[in-house]
Parts: structure tokens; C-alpha cells; sequence
């Protein structure tokens, strides 16, 4: 069994740069090691980012791991705390989407860099 290739995506509710974040993740991939299976993981949002990401995962046949925040369970708390299971599950990359300050992708690309993990942040 190949290793997994860990793609960890975080990004704006409100990200609108499909294009982007498209071809980022395509180079991403493509700079897999020989072998890796290409695992694109994120918050599960059903806009913005995520969404984005979601789709083009499915498009190109990839493993999709959705991680959706507990709202009703942890209260506003919720995605800081699925952020920071995301960024413990481990990743070997972790691409930072970030509109208008994001909070919630500046918290989990944040936790990536304090755990070492490469992280690269595009803003709008």
C-alpha cells in the first residue's frame, strides 16, 4: 500500500478564487512524492474553500477526508477545535486560504507552522 500524501486545505467561508486555489492544489499534487496517494483533507464547509477543494478532489478521483466542525456539541469554540485535530492528524502540506483575515484558516495555518508542517498562505 502506497503512503498517504496529507494536503490539509484551510481557507475563507468567503473565498471566491476558484481558479487559485485549483491550480495550487494541482501543483501541489503533482509535486507528490513518487508513489503517494494524494489525501486532500479539510473542514468540510459547504462554501468557500473547502467546498472548492472538495470538488476538485472528486473531479480528479482523489481520497477526500472531511473533517465538519461540532457545532451543536462545542458551541462557537466548534472550528478552532476542528482545526486544531486537523493539523494533529498530521500533514505533509498545508495550503492557507485566507479572505479578510480569516480567522479560522490563520488559527489552523498558524497550528501548522507550531507543529512544523509547511505551510503556504495565499491572501486576498
Amino acid at each position: 500500500m502506497t503512503a498517504p500524501f496529507r494536503v490539509l486545505v484551510t481557507g475563507s467561508r468567503d473565498w471566491d478564487d476558484d481558479p487559485l486555489l485549483c491550480i495550487t492544489l494541482a501543483m501541489v499534487v503533482q509535486e507528490a512524492p513518487a508513489g503517494a496517494r494524494p489525501v486532500i483533507v479539510h473542514g468540510a464547509c459547504p462554501r468557500g474553500a473547502d467546498n472548492t477543494a472538495d470538488i476538485w478532489a472528486r473531479n480528479h478521483q482523489l481520497a477526500i477526508e472531511r473533517h465538519r466542525a461540532d457545532w451543536s456539541r462545542h458551541g462557537r469554540a466548534a472550528g478552532f477545535r476542528r482545526n486544531a485535530e486537523m493539523v494533529a492528524l498530521g500533514a505533509d502540506v498545508v495550503l492557507a486560504f485566507i479572505k479578510d483575515g480569516s480567522r479560522g484558516a490563520s488559527h489552523t495555518a498558524d497550528l501548522a507552522e507550531k507543529a512544523g508542517i509547511p505551510v503556504k498562505r495565499y491572501t486576498a
